[in-house]
């Protein structure tokens, strides 16, 4: 009885069997990843275009992008963050216009001599408080943020030509006219010209930056995701919708205002009609870059992406001789082409 007690019992081994893991499709990996997409695009067509014309892959080529890219990338980086709280704002550019001007304007005529920093900061909070009245209206009137900043643009604008006057103006302050000429880097070509990398294209770093670090590192930019997923789901988990709306809006203002006053230095000139019609570029970009119309997604990796690649296209559509209507088309093409993709992947 003893050795049946002591006896030790066992089982059989049991094998479980993994169910198989299938490798990523392509549609998955376009789904964690839509900037690959733009980054194919733009490979592809530096490609083409080096190609056509070796001397497209020279620095030169580079410093004139990032100059001419400087303003719309900041433009897009506000509109991100509005896109990912599931909103849109197309009065970015009568934001960027009306505090470029009316700044520019006020310091000409009373402080020619103001520091650019000063000049910067203002341009800065004046875009906070444009941008502030959209994020007000839009949470009050629980309207479409679409329908809210149209509104809005025509607002600035009409105040912009009643008010403040829309004759561009070469004489801009001193301040701006030196940082305008100050160069990050530069060297000379072969043919002898000066290639010039502004120094405002650390703004743009500086702003990436920042985004990355709010959307990505703070409780704020969790809210701003959560909200474009679901708007009746971030309030169950205790976001602060107004706090966010604000802050988005605000945000965009902000950048919006700091573009309008680089854009006059590195132009050395005033023209408010300079940023009008830029808003399909920039929303383009974002979208081309990633990020979904419907909120809850989009980086600022990709962002930039994109909009180097609209500028790309601007840039050598217009080398090549192709109407301006002509480059809306194939803009407009790229992003249905973009929004297409990017629904099939939703669906595998």
């Amino acid at each position: 009885m003893s050795s049946i007690m002591n006896r030790t019992v066992t089982t059989p081994n049991v094998v479980e069997i993994a169910p198989e893991v299938k490798p990523p499709t392509w549609r998955a990996k376009l789904s964690r990843n839509p900037e690959w997409f733009t980054a194919a695009l733009i490979v592809v067509m530096c490609v083409i275009v080096g190609s056509i014309n070796p001397r497209f892959f020279q620095l030169a080529t580079l410093f004139d992008l990032l100059h001419s890219a400087t303003t719309v990338s900041l433009f897009a980086l506000g509109t991100l963050v509005v896109l990912a709280s599931g909103g849109i704002d197309v009065s970015f550019t009568a934001i960027g216009a009306l505090t470029m001007y009316a700044i520019t304007k006020a310091v000409f005529a009373w402080w020619s001599d103001a520091p650019f920093a000063l000049i910067l900061v203002v341009g800065a909070l004046g875009g906070v408080v444009l941008g502030v009245i959209n994020g007000v209206l839009v949470h009050r009137l629980k309207a479409p943020s679409l329908i809210v900043t149209i509104g809005t643009q025509y607002l600035y604008r009409g105040i912009l030509l009643t008010f403040v006057g829309t004759t561009f103006f070469m004489n801009i302050p001193h301040s701006m006219d030196r940082f305008g000429r100050i160069p990050l880097f530069f060297y000379h070509t072969a043919d002898g010209l000066r290639a010039v990398l502004p120094v405002s294209v650390l703004a743009l770093v500086i702003a990436a930056v920042v985004t990355w670090w709010l959307l990505n590192r703070t409780m704020m930019g969790r809210g701003v995701y959560a909200m474009g997923g679901s708007l009746a789901i971030a309030e169950r988990l205790g976001y602060n919708l107004r706090a966010i709306h604000l802050f988005v809006f605000g945000y965009t203002g902000m950048l919006a205002g700091v573009a309008g006053i680089l854009h006059v230095s590195n132009n050395r000139l005033a023209n408010p009609f300079d940023l009008v019609g830029t808003e399909l570029d920039v929303i383009a970009a974002v979208i081309l870059g990633g990020a979904r119309i419907t909120g809850g997604t989009g980086t600022v990796a990709g962002t930039l992406l994109g909009v180097v690649l609209v500028t790309l296209f601007n840039s050598v559509l217009i080398l090549v001789g192709v109407p301006s209507t002509w480059q809306k088309v194939i803009i407009g093409a790229f992003i249905l082409i973009a929004g297409t993709l990017f629904a099939l992947q939703r669906k595998g």
